[in-house]
């Protein structure tokens, strides 16, 4: 099974076609996206409504059988939410019975040393760094390594064809008044519309 765990802030197509590439690769049965609920390392900044991007993703995903959304963080918002604590209710939840493969992108691995509890993450579930064509591996690899020798047996690298879509160029087009067609579903962009979000994203810290 796969666990997509992402600020979503608003959910785009680079996010769906990474979660289709790997359920396919991997043969994944489905893909649970996680919408974030008050993540540590966006503390200090602004993160819309976890309602509204629980919402979000579920529109963005609605139309794929093997897709799906949890709330498992967003109903988590009165305290910081973290992998591990999402890690351990999927690995309970399956009386760790179930491979977990977590997807997230290169960049975020190489910060994998400050998750919390780190070396139980790398023990219990295999991790999927979704990265562009022609990204260098060594520094992954380096950062890796240096948390356990075995680490990197639970970690693959799956290159995905470029997408430069963000969720930040998302919302800065929003704030400009421009069009965000082909950047994210169209149920996404009237959802956007019709809550007004991202009107003032020069607000943001």
């Amino acid at each position: 099974m796969g666990i997509m765990g992402g600020t979503f802030d608003p959910i785009h197509l680079g996010h769906l076609v990474i979660a289709e590439e790997v359920r396919i690769q991997f043969k994944l049965d489905k893909v649970v996206f996680v919408p974030t609920g008050n993540p540590p390392h966006k503390v200090t900044g602004h993160v819309t409504d976890p309602e509204h991007r629980y919402l979000m993703t579920v529109l963005a995903t609605i139309n794929n059988p093997y897709f799906t959304v949890s709330r498992v963080e967003t109903d988590r918002v009165q305290a910081l939410t973290y992998t591990i604590d999402t890690i351990r209710f999927f690995n309970n939840y399956y009386d760790g019975k179930a491979n977990l493969y977590f997807i997230t992108g290169a960049d975020a691995i190489l910060d994998i040393l400050t998750w919390k509890d780190y070396k139980e993450l790398l023990s219990i579930c295999h991790f999927i760094a979704a990265t562009r064509p022609g990204y260098s591996l060594e520094k992954l690899k380096d950062t890796i390594s240096a948390a356990s020798p075995d680490a990197l047996r639970n970690i693959q690298v799956l290159e995905i064809p470029g997408m430069q879509i963000s969720s930040t160029l998302i919302r800065s087009r929003v704030s400009a008044g421009k069009p965000i067609k082909y950047l994210t579903p169209d149920s996404v962009t009237e959802y956007i519309s019709k809550n007004s979000l991202y009107r003032n994203e020069q607000e943001r810290v």
